[in-house]
C-alpha cells in the first residue's frame, strides 16, 4: 500500500486551472522531490495533498498513519518559548506536560537543537535556529509522513545544507516518507529518492525521474554531476527555471 496515492487531481484559481489530472503515489519510507517551474502549482500541490486544500477534484488517499508538515517560513507562536512550539501539536494531542516535555526535548536533541535555547522565544533564535524548532515540531509527533513546501528557500547556502542532512538523518532513521517540494534541483537530488517534475501548464506531471542510490550516501560530486546531466542533457529539466507569472504557485 502507497504511504500517499493523488488520483486526477484538478484546481483552479478564479477560473484559471494550476494544476489538471494529477496522479501521483509515494511509496512507504520515499522522500519524492516536486520541482517545476515557477507558478506550476507545486505548493498548491503540496497544500492539497496535506489536506489543507480542498482540491477542485480528485481523491488524496493517505496511507499512514500520522503526517506532519514543514512550511517555507517556521510559522512559529512568538509568546512560545522553543520547547514549547515543538511540543506545541502534542497539547493539542491532549498529551500530559511530563511526556510533552520528554518529547519536546527528544526532538530538539535529533535536530542538534541545543537545549540551553529551549526556553528561548522566536525572537531571539537566529534564522536557522527557527527552523530547526520548526522540524522538531514536525518530528515530535512521530509522523510516519512529512510534507516539506520549500522549507529552505530563505537561508544561505551553508545553512541549508546542513538542515538538508538533518532532513536526510532524520528520515533515515524515523523511516517516514515524504512530498519536498522545491525549487533548487541541488537540493532535490540531495534529499530525495525520485524528482517529479510539473508541468507549467498545468497538465499533469511532466515526468520523473529515479535518483541512483539513497540520500545521504551521494557525494557532493555525483550531486553536481547530475544536475548538471539533468539540466544540459534531459528534456523533461528544460523549462524548470521558466516563470509565468500570472499563474498561482
Amino acid at each position: 500500500m502507497n504511504a500517499l496515492s493523488l488520483s486526477r487531481i484538478g484546481h483552479a484559481y478564479f477560473g484559471r486551472t494550476v494544476l489538471d489530472h494529477i496522479d501521483l503515489a509515494v511509496a512507504p519510507g520515499e522522500v519524492v522531490a516536486l520541482v517545476g517551474p515557477s507558478g506550476c502549482g507545486k505548493s498548491t500541490l503540496v497544500h492539497i495533498a496535506a489536506g489543507i486544500v480542498e482540491p477542485l477534484r480528485g481523491t488524496v488517499a493517505a496511507g499512514y498513519r500520522r503526517h506532519a508538515m514543514v512550511f517555507q517560513e517556521p510559522r512559529l507562536l512568538p509568546w512560545a518559548t522553543a520547547r514549547d512550539n515543538i511540543a506545541y501539536p502534542l497539547r493539542l494531542a491532549g498529551i500530559r506536560a511530563r511526556e510533552r516535555k520528554a518529547r519536546a526535548e527528544a526532538a530538539a536533541s535529533r535536530v542538534a537543537f541545543d537545549a540551553v535555547d529551549l526556553d528561548k522565544y522566536p525572537a531571539e533564535l537566529s534564522g536557522g535556529m527557527r527552523q530547526r524548532v520548526a522540524i522538531a515540531r514536525a518530528l515530535a509527533v512521530d509522523p510516519d509522513f512529512i510534507f516539506f513546501d520549500e522549507p529552505f528557500t530563505a537561508l544561505d547556502a551553508a545553512l541549508k545544507r546542513r538542515m538538508q542532512d538533518l532532513v536526510i538523518e532524520a528520515a533515515r532513521s524515523a523511516h517516514f516518507a515524504g512530498l519536498f517540494v522545491t525549487h533548487d534541483l541541488m537540493e532535490a537530488v540531495r534529499v530525495a529518492h525520485r524528482i517529479v517534475v510539473l508541468d507549467l501548464a498545468g497538465r499533469g506531471i511532466a515526468g520523473q525521474r529515479p535518483l541512483p542510490g539513497q540520500p545521504g550516501t551521494r557525494v557532493d560530486g555525483d550531486v553536481f554531476a547530475a544536475v548538471q546531466a539533468f539540466l544540459k542533457q534531459d528534456p523533461l529539466f528544460r523549462h524548470i527555471h521558466d516563470v509565468d507569472e500570472r499563474r498561482v504557485a
